[in-house]
């Protein structure tokens, strides 16, 4: 029971009641949205979430309890290029129940355009929704539903794909379908670091870009996102050449190693390449989905015991991520022997992102070597580990394996810094 407006205690308190509330001496108004740990959150007009005692709250207006409004379809042009959006979570198409304070997710394409009427003049949509889950909760298995569901929709038609994702996860699935598929068609990865509730929200501009990519970018997988903190343009980034560097800014993916594809102008969307060497596009697309997903990543850090890689034993590949030029212990490295001799593929990468490995300058690397740990070039580790899983379920021996993780298969390794650097003999 909560007080009303007149003081009294008759009048229960409900998802979507208008209250006042006090803090200090500051009084709020907004949304009442649950109860969660013994605190009322309440949403105030500014799309911004408190938490505050229940008893502090009074009821100035119960919720109508009007019944939710469904969104009508909506008339598209289907002379427009087709585009196709794969829906897998994540916040970039939610919009805010403004009746309980409620963000939810948005898949029916009714829905999505109706949140970002502007896409309606871009393209003819349709939408795939394929899972609603926390990036985190990504699996191999999803990325074959997903890999398989684009290359459904392009053989349907689809001029260009999109994926909306929890960014947390992106770059991994990103990775993942740049190994599984040859596309003829751009395909987009795009989230959103800010929810649909919040003024900083980026999900309408990410995802306006996004299309402007789908549309008219390379013919590759990409992940595009704000390139700054201004809402000015977003990055159009090589699937497997970006990481998330941030845990919640705006502009937190960057590529490494290498510049931005390009960028989408905002709020023009005017698109602007740069010149890296063109990944070849098939004319018809392709797709190579089978995973080994016994494959596993692991950082050395000093005094790690080799004890550690116990946990692998039974693993078919594994991925070092080492320091420096791609360096772990001497105990590390004698277990890695044993494990190379059982037949374990173990690629090594380094921790620095920047740079390649060279495991020819130090006695440490040599050995490595020598035991049969194989260098991973430049390569992101999650990216090397997605890439070994797809390695060892298409190659047909171990030495047709090494040679794959060795080449540059989907413009994974940074081809202006390899030929830059030269190994010591």
């Amino acid at each position: 029971m909560q007080k009303n407006a007149n003081g009294s205690h008759t009048i229960d308190i409900a998802s979507g009641d208008i209250v006042t509330c006090t803090i200090g001496n500051t009084s709020l108004s907004g949304i009442y949205v649950t109860e969660r740990s013994g605190m009322a959150v309440i949403k105030l007009d500014s799309g911004y979430n408190i938490g505050v005692a229940p008893s502090d709250c009074i009821v100035q207006q119960k919720n109508s309890d009007e019944p939710v409004k469904v969104t009508p379809e909506m008339e598209q042009d289907t002379s427009l290029p087709l585009i196709s959006i794969i829906s897998t979570g994540g916040t970039i198409a939610s919009s805010a129940d403004y009746r309980t304070g409620a963000v939810t997710s948005k898949f029916e394409i009714s829905e999505i355009l109706s949140l970002i009427p502007e896409l309606i003049q871009m393209a003819h949509f349709r939408s795939i929704h394929l899972s609603n889950i926390l990036s985190e909760n990504m699996t191999v298995a999803i990325w074959q539903q997903m890999a398989q569901a684009v290359y459904d929709e392009i053989q349907a038609g689809a001029k260009g794909i999109i994926i909306t994702h929890g960014t947390d996860t992106m770059a991994y699935s990103a990775a993942a379908l740049s190994f599984m598929l040859k596309t003829s068609v751009p395909i987009v990865f795009v989230g959103s670091q800010r929810s649909a509730d919040r003024p900083s929200s980026d999900n309408i501009m990410n995802m306006l870009c996004a299309t402007k990519t789908a549309l008219e970018g390379p013919k590759e997988v990409m992940v595009v996102m704000h390139a700054s903190t201004n809402d000015d343009r977003c990055a159009i980034h090589r699937g497997v050449r970006v990481r998330k560097m941030h845990t919640s800014c705006r502009d937190a993916f960057q590529s490494i190693g290498i510049p931005p594809l390009g960028y989408v102008s905002y709020p023009e969307l005017e698109i602007a390449l740069s010149k890296p060497t063109p990944p070849s596009s098939p004319q018809e697309c392709e797709l190579f989905s089978d995973m080994e997903e016994m494959c596993g990543l692991i950082y050395y850090y000093p005094g790690a015991s080799p004890d550690v890689l116990n946990a692998y034993q039974n693993y078919k590949g594994l991925i070092i991520a080492g320091t420096g030029l791609g360096h772990c212990s001497t105990q590390w490295a004698l277990r890695l022997a044993e494990m190379c001799k059982s037949g374990m593929m173990i690629v090594m990468v380094s921790q620095c992102l920047n740079g390649t490995v060279c495991d020819k300058v130090y006695n440490t690397g040599r050995d490595l070597l020598a035991a049969g740990v194989i260098e991973g070039g430049d390569m992101l580790p999650e990216v090397a580990l997605v890439k070994l899983m797809w390695v060892l379920a298409h190659a047909s021996s171990h030495d047709e394996a090494v040679d794959m993780m060795q080449r540059d298969l989907a413009f994974e390794k940074n081809q202006i810094s390899l030929a830059a650097w030269r190994c010591a003999e």
